[in-house]
């Protein structure tokens, strides 16, 4: 069989995929490397544009059409679905939303795919090649000591290239955030690859700079440290040299060892969910480790620094305690923490999260016309009634944000700070890279956000703090 596997993307998000480095859509890569040799796969990625989907998807072309969606990019993927549907094109979906909302998806899908496919992949392409396609299929947590999870790295999209590379090192996180859905959806147990599998794609892969794929790469034990510490020493004695960054969790910023370990290793800097300054709205999302870490903030943040690791900060507006100011000074307090790169999104309530669950409860969301409305669950959209303001004032102080990074002259302040912090040109070049891509995004947003919200953000006392902290300068010293 022919097989086109799709990433279709919000059109509301179109500003962000434009100006941001092209990521991999991961699943799919993994998905090329289980098809049997006897087939031939292609990957359309929308992340690219969208313009030349629908003349690519043609029955003489192919003869299965498999996509994957997040939430916002589910509307899309119907879209597409339909457009199979009258051609005569078999198309089944999966990943996220589908696992959400796999109902609703197979409204629209000759077939649904719940869960993670690794283990039926086969099972399908079997059926779609006998012309015996099921209307649902459910995966289960694959056994990644089985070799599941390792991707196809030369398989690149057909309408795009991607700059950077992923590979992913497991799956499941056990902390169980109330708005985030890996937990649901790949389980609260951190299943690893195994490590000589993974430093054997890790060689293969011909990307120079990568994003580890681990929601938690340190963990939250004994254990899970030991398992790092290994992956680290084997990356350092067996690996290619090249530079990439991950995701963990606060408390890897007081293990010396692990840090110094992951810098010779390549790695040059760790995406942080810090979330909130709040110790109530910690409380709320159900994130205990930094809960209870709270006070040590900034020395977790000079044990990255020390190691020579720049900190990508993860914060969340619009939570219970949040009012008008939370933006501006969660951009104060970051920057003063020494917080590298900062990533302020909205808080967005998933299908699938016990967030979405109490807000429905709650009556809460508005953003209520499904499958429609999906594609406003972008991350910076308000979709939702918040505590303490109106959705549109949040969204309102995200774009004062957005307009003061477009205009104030910060990002070589950021990026001489971090080298300051870390003593590491690479470390600091990262942080350029990534800072200067959020201020080529806020640029393109600026206009959409002028348009939708009537107005330019004058200088009031908020809009003077954002472009203050942004240009903040020397910061704290490295202690």
């Amino acid at each position: 069989m022919r097989i086109a596997l799709v990433n279709p993307v919000a059109r509301r998000t179109r500003g962000y995929h434009n100006c941001g480095s092209a990521m991999p859509a991961l699943g799919l890569q993994v998905l090329a490397r289980l098809t049997p040799p006897e087939h031939t796969v292609d990957i359309i990625d929308e992340v690219f544009g969208a313009e030349e989907t629908p003349q690519l998807l043609r029955p003489d072309r192919y003869d299965l059409v498999g996509i994957t969606a997040y939430t916002s990019g589910a509307p899309r993927a119907y879209e597409l679905a339909a457009l199979c549907r009258r051609r005569g094109l078999p198309c089944i979906m999966g990943g996220p939303h589908a696992w959400a909302c796999p109902d609703e998806a197979q409204e629209y899908f000759d077939a649904v795919a719940v869960g993670e496919c690794d283990e039926t992949w086969a099972e399908i392409l079997a059926d779609a090649a006998a012309g015996r396609l099921q209307r649902r299929y459910q995966g289960r947590s694959a056994d990644l000591s089985q070799g599941y999870g390792a991707a196809a790295q030369q398989v690149q999209p057909i309408n795009g290239r991607y700059e950077i590379g992923c590979l992913q090192t497991s799956r499941g996180c056990p902390v169980g955030c109330e708005y985030c859905s890996v937990t649901q959806f790949n389980g609260a147990r951190i299943r690893r690859r195994p490590i000589d599998q993974i430093l054997a794609e890790w060689n293969q892969t011909p990307e120079t700079f990568l994003f580890v794929v681990d929601d938690n790469f340190f963990g939250v034990g004994p254990e899970h440290a030991a398992w790092a510490k290994s992956f680290l020493r084997e990356i350092i004695r067996h690996g290619r040299s090249r530079l990439w960054f991950s995701q963990t969790t606060l408390n890897m910023g007081a293990d010396p060892e692990a840090l110094r370990l992951a810098y010779r290793a390549g790695c040059r800097g760790m995406l942080v969910g810090f979330e909130s300054f709040s110790v109530e709205n910690l409380q709320q999302c159900g994130k205990a480790i930094n809960r209870q870490r709270r006070s040590q903030y900034g020395q977790l943040v000079r044990g990255f620094h020390r190691a020579g690791l720049a900190v990508f900060g993860a914060f969340i507006v619009g939570l219970d305690a949040d009012t008008e100011d939370t933006v501006s000074e969660t951009i104060l307090a970051a920057v003063r923490l020494g917080v590298d790169i900062i990533q302020i999104t909205n808080m967005t309530p998933l299908p699938g999260t016990r967030l979405f669950q109490r807000l429905s409860a709650q009556g809460r969301i508005f953003a209520d016309d499904y499958p429609r409305d999906w594609e406003r669950y972008t991350f910076v959209e308000t979709v939702y009634h918040p505590h303490r303001m109106t959705a549109q004032r949040l969204d309102e102080t995200i774009y004062e944000l957005r307009q003061a990074a477009a205009v104030a002259p910060w990002t070589w302040k950021r990026t001489l700070r971090t080298l300051w912090h870390t003593r590491s040109l690479s470390a600091a070049g990262f942080v350029h890279s990534a800072n200067t891509q959020f201020t080529r995004i806020a640029r393109a947003l600026v206009p959409q956000d002028q348009t939708r919200f009537g107005f330019t953000p004058t200088l009031n006392l908020r809009t003077r703090k954002i472009r203050r902290s942004l240009s903040l300068w020397p910061g704290p010293a490295p202690a």
